[in-house]
Formats: structure tokens, sequence, C-alpha cells
């Protein structure tokens, strides 16, 4: 970027909630059902009906703003945002405009290089999503209505990012907050989180903000980073072209990495909104908020935090394990079924979790709850390592079996016969053996070619069968050969 400009960014996030139902009716929120089928009277709009607010809609965006450190208005109204769309029958959305539920926040955002990034938030509300329309090229334009209802939450930053990896952390820090909550999966691609980036630039040093643009279809974390530096160079080369910024809404198009023109930017009064008269105000009291945050999940920066002090892991491991709740917990229980709890076994179990398992559930296309090797199994095999009954390289053989049948590791071992030798009077026979049939590569090795020390220790472990304790052959080599 130009280093005369600075870039002005905020986010507005929608996410999809996770009930069972619609937000003002019973209608199922079931994704993949036929189209038009999740419908009432209620989500078309029909005349005389009159919607009823889910409660666990409210349930879940007190969560989200105690989590995102909000204040929560504890008597808030419900508006109507009138405009013409197909996809709308009623002809009008209904949301939040003023006091919404949750205000004033803010989250800390870590960046690459270990800054923290104070962002705000300036207000979390409720909101019902549009329909759907599916463009065909032989029966022109459908409208799906089954999304008419559906409860979303809608999260507005403050305009204090500045470039495209500060905002890329703040939408993955969203996502990873409300995954923890369980209030919303987090899919972008399916669009259950979608977002829309305002953009302006101004000279840097300056607080005058420029001109902004809002930009939308930003349905993966790449494309926002793509779509924002896109935007801003296209700003900075149009100023510094002599031309200015027009107020619109640009649509992103991530097949030719570009922001086409959609429509000039409306503003809040051309959606006329106006308290709606059919819900009565939203009232939460003391007693509830108390409720809501005495059941919130610990949180995954708290939780990192946490796997650092207690287990003793390096802050790379923390922030994996922590990456999504249900692999912190099968870390976390892994852990606390090790027979020997100490730096060194917590470590080993997160290096298995971060490479074997992550592989092994990536190859599959499976997420860590159908995961066929349980957390206890997982430190039972770390144990039998500790404990010298196997080697690493053993466990790999081990871990593979455990992955075909979910098979107890111990189980395995012994089936198999693949407890480690630890007979010092065995294995010294072996490495005598060998280094007698090599005589050559023992007088290199005196000579100063210690490199061909490996060659001694793969022939001991290859003549027996992968069994011997890599320890007691490697102390013994070094013995013998250091005479």
């Amino acid at each position: 970027m130009n280093g005369k400009y600075e870039a002005v960014i905020g986010l507005e996030v929608h996410a999809q909630m996770l009930t069972q139902s619609k937000a003002f009716c019973a209608c199922t929120t079931t994704f993949g059902n036929g189209p038009n089928h999740n419908t009432c009277p209620v989500c078309l709009g029909m005349p005389g009906v009159l919607p009823v607010l889910n409660r666990k809609l409210v349930e879940y965006i007190l969560a989200m703003g105690l989590a995102t450190n909000c204040s929560i208005t504890q008597r808030s109204v419900f508006a109507r945002k009138n405009y013409f769309y197909p996809d709308l029958p009623k002809g009008y959305q209904i949301s939040q405009y003023e006091d919404p539920i949750c205000q004033f926040g803010h989250l800390d955002v870590e960046l690459n290089d270990g800054t923290v990034k104070h962002i705000g938030i300036t207000r979390i509300h409720m909101e019902e999503d549009a329909g759907k329309l599916v463009h065909d090229m032989h029966v022109d334009t459908l409208v799906d209505v089954n999304r008419c209802g559906v409860p979303l939450i809608e999260i507005v930053s403050e305009p204090d990012m500045h470039t495209s990896h500060e905002a890329y952390q703040y939408l993955s820090m969203i996502k990873q907050i409300v995954t923890y909550l369980g209030i919303c999966d987090g899919n972008m691609e399916e669009g259950s989180l979608r977002c829309d980036a305002n953009v302006s630039v101004r000279l840097r040093g300056t607080d005058k903000l420029g001109t902004r643009t809002e930009v939308k279809n930003l349905n993966s974390f790449r494309n926002v980073e793509r779509a924002l530096e896109y935007e801003i160079a296209r700003q900075i080369a149009l100023i510094e072209d002599g031309g200015r910024v027009v107020q619109e809404t640009l649509i992103w198009d991530a097949d030719r990495n570009v922001a086409l023109s959609m429509r000039s930017k409306e503003e809040a009064h051309d959606y006329r909104y106006f308290p709606d008269p059919d819900l009565v105000p939203v009232v939460v009291s003391d007693a509830w908020i108390e409720r809501v945050r005495a059941e919130l999940p610990e949180l995954p920066q708290k939780r990192r935090d946490r796997f650092v002090a207690d287990f003793h892991l390096p802050k790379y491991d923390a922030d994996i394990l922590t990456l999504e709740r249900p692999l912190a917990e099968y870390y976390e229980t892994a852990a606390g079924c090790l027979s020997a709890k100490n730096p060194e076994t917590f470590k080993a179990v997160s290096n298995w979790v971060m490479t074997d398992v992550l592989r092994a559930v990536k190859e599959s296309n499976i997420t860590i709850a159908d995961f066929p090797v349980t957390p206890a199994h997982l430190s039972a095999m770390v144990n039998l390592i500790t404990e010298g009954t196997i080697s690493g390289k053993i466990a790999k053989d081990v871990f593979e079996e455990m992955l075909a049948g979910g098979e107890a590791p111990m189980a395995i071992v012994q089936r198999k016969g693949l407890v480690q030798i630890s007979d010092t009077g065995a294995i010294e026979a072996i490495i005598n053996e060998i280094l007698a049939a090599n005589a050559a590569q023992v007088e290199q090795y005196r000579a100063g070619k210690t490199q061909v020390f490996g060659f001694f220790v793969g022939a001991a472990m290859k003549a027996m069968k992968g069994k011997a304790n890599p320890n007691i052959v490697n102390a013994l080599l070094k013995k013998k050969l250091d005479v």
C-alpha cells in the first residue's frame, strides 16, 4: 500500500444462530430442505399474522454480547427495515435500530507480529434473514423463501482496523467465539457467517475519514483479505490520479479478483426504520444476564493462556490446540489421562494431536468428534512410550492400528508382539555382531567420520525388527565405538 495513505476498515458480520426454529415463528431452520418448504404464514408475511420472538435467540445474543465485553441494553425494541426485494415477501425485515440489545463492546486481537489490536464493537443486534434468489438460465429467476425469518445476529465493529490482516484476524476471532459458544457453526462458504466490509482511505496522520465504500459477497476468509487489498489499492490509485471515491456498494467477484459496482450506497434513513408494532419490547433482567454469564464456556484466549500455564506448552501449540473448542477438549481430556503428568508428557500429547491426529482428521474428512481414537487411548499410547513398553517408531504402527479399529493400544501391542526389547544383554549381542561385520565403518567412525553412527543404529534396529529400546542401542553403541 502507498505509504502516504492509511486504510480505515469496519466490518459488519452476520452470524446465523443455531436455533431449531426461526426468529419469530415455529418453522424449522434445517438446511437443505426443498425450496419453500420451511415456511408458514408468519415468515411469508400473510395479513393478520403475529410474530413471536424466539427466546433462544435472546439467550444466544446475550452470550455473544458478554463474550465480546458489551454493555447489555435491558430494554430494547424491534424495528422494521423497509425495502422491496423479491426474496422479502413482507416488504420489510425485522431488525433492531435504536438501542440494540448489545453495545459498546471490544475485542483485543493478537496480530502475527505479536502486537495486540484493540477493536471496538459498536453494536450487536438481532434480526431475521431474507430469502434467496436462484438464477436459472432456463426459467429466469426463482425465489426460495426457506431462509426468511432465520435468526441472525449482526456484529458491527468500529472503524478501528487499518490493514487486511487486522480484519482477517478480527473476523477469525469472531468465528472462534461464536463456535466456542455453540451459537453458530461459523461456515462462511454455506452462508452461516457472512461479512460486509466498509472501506475508506485517508492521508496518514489525519483524522478526517475519507468516503467509504461497502464490499459485499465476502464468502471466505481469504476473500475478505483479497477484497480489502483490492479496494484499498483502487481507492488510493483513484485519488492519486485526481479522481474521487464515490460512496457505493460493491460486490466482490472471487473468480476475477475484482470488486464491481452494485448500487449507490443507501443511508440508514432510506430504509425508513420504525418500531415494529407487532412485537413487544425485549426486556432482560439482571438475573437473566447473570445466568447467561455463568453458563459461558471458557473462551479461546483464556483457554490458550491456561494451556500455556498449566501444560507448559509453547504458545504455538496452544494456539493450534484451542483453535476449535472440540479440539481443545480432546487435548485436555488426553492430557488428564496421562499416568505421568509433566511438561514432557504434555508436550508429547500435543505433538501427537497436532501431527498425526489432525492429519488423520483431515484425510478422513471428519470432525474431531468423530475421530476413532479416543483421548484416553491416545494418552494410553503415550504412557506406553514413556514407560519404555514401546518405542516412538512402534507407536506410529500402533496409532495406525488404533485408527483402523479403535482398539486399545496395549491390546494391539500384545496381539502383534510389539513390546520393546530393553534386555541389555540381548541388544549388546546384536551390536557386537554388527560391529564385527562392519569393521571398515568402525574405523571410519574412529577416524572422525561420526556420521556413520546412524548406520549402526539403523542396522541394530533392523536386526531387532524395530523393537529394541533406542536409548539403550545408542548408549551401548557409543560406549563400544568410543573406546
